[in-house]
């Protein structure tokens, strides 16, 4: 299968990874869209792209520049759209149902969305939806076997609006137990720093799906504290309670559970042990990178005739 695979150049996250791991299972033409670039589509597509060369084409692109454009993507044949941020469809903030308004208008176009229960939820409005988690990147994150001397942290950013949630449970916890809440640069600082700590509180709170910090917690080796994301979400991980990870839904259930392997170091231990251990053979970029190239393999849905507008458009390269 031959695949385009059409990338941000300009993203917080370092996902390269993830794009080798797609790479590697497939015949890929992996490109690196600029904003300018990713801001007019209908252009880049007629200057540097042959669609019938490809049997599909990936977008990862920004979804603030892929819904002013739908006219446009419209016109792309085999065309699948890798989404890791449809979870803002259902939770108040300025996408909310905005995920749905733009798929309605590409009823055949697959998504392959990092939430199990938002593939769930995009499939009942009938949309061609498919889950594959977020993951880490494995070359970079690891567990180092480092004294962890940081009992209870949660390492990275509180500041956007999908992150009010996180950011005022995480000052709660604060007020009452002896939480570091820090920001680290990418890479071997912020490995060092989640070796470190002993208990990572993950706060994903109202979003529905579990972000990359869980991943990169559990590769590292922390004992991860994941806010409790509902039975089908946790079971389509294989998250487990206080197995391989400890859920709660509010602080007072946190500190109680903490409380509990405070007083059990081993059993701490081997929480920690078996969400690594988990994260190493399910969620690393590579295995994440395979899953996206199956969910690429069955056929699509057969797409809707153009318009006479749109084949005046596409004619004229416009």
């Amino acid at each position: 299968m031959k695949v385009l695979f059409l990338v941000q150049k300009e993203q917080r996250a370092i996902l390269d990874r993830l794009y080798e791991g797609v790479a590697e299972n497939c015949e890929c033409d992996l490109r690196w869209l600029s904003s300018d670039e990713q801001r007019n589509l209908r252009r880049y597509f007629r200057q540097h792209v042959d669609v019938t060369q490809y049997d599909r084409i990936l977008f990862f692109l920004r979804f603030k520049q892929e819904i002013r454009q739908a006219g446009f993507i419209r016109t792309v044949p085999n065309l699948v759209i890798l989404e890791h941020d449809a979870y803002q469809n259902y939770i108040p903030c300025k996408y909310t149902g905005k995920f749905s308004a733009h798929y309605r208008k590409l009823p055949w176009v697959r998504v392959i969305s990092s939430g199990f229960v938002v593939s769930e939820r995009l499939r009942e409005e009938g949309f061609d939806a498919v889950f594959v988690p977020k993951g880490y990147d494995q070359t970079l994150l690891s567990d180092q076997g480092r004294e962890r001397d940081i009992e209870l942290a949660f390492v990275g950013s509180t500041n956007s609006v999908a992150y009010s949630g996180r950011k005022a449970l995480l000052d709660e916890l604060a007020q009452v137990e002896p939480l570091i809440v820090t920001r680290t640069k990418s890479g071997d600082e912020y490995c060092a720093t989640l070796n470190r700590i002993r208990f990572f509180v993950s706060a994903d709170v109202g979003m529905g799906e579990f972000m990359i910090k869980n991943f990169e917690a559990m590769a590292c080796g922390c004992a991860l504290f994941a806010y409790d994301q509902g039975e089908a979400e946790n079971r389509a991980l294989g998250l487990q309670d206080m197995h391989n990870v400890v859920f709660y839904s509010d602080i007072a259930q946190l500190r109680k559970k903490l409380a509990i392997l405070r007083n059990d170091p081993e059993w701490a231990a081997r929480i920690a042990v078996n969400g690594r251990d988990l994260a190493v053979s399910q969620f690393g970029f590579g295995a994440i990178g395979a899953r996206i190239v199956r969910e690429l393999e069955p056929t699509l849905r057969q797409q809707a005739p153009l318009g006479w507008i749109e084949k005046v458009r596409a004619a004229l390269g416009i």
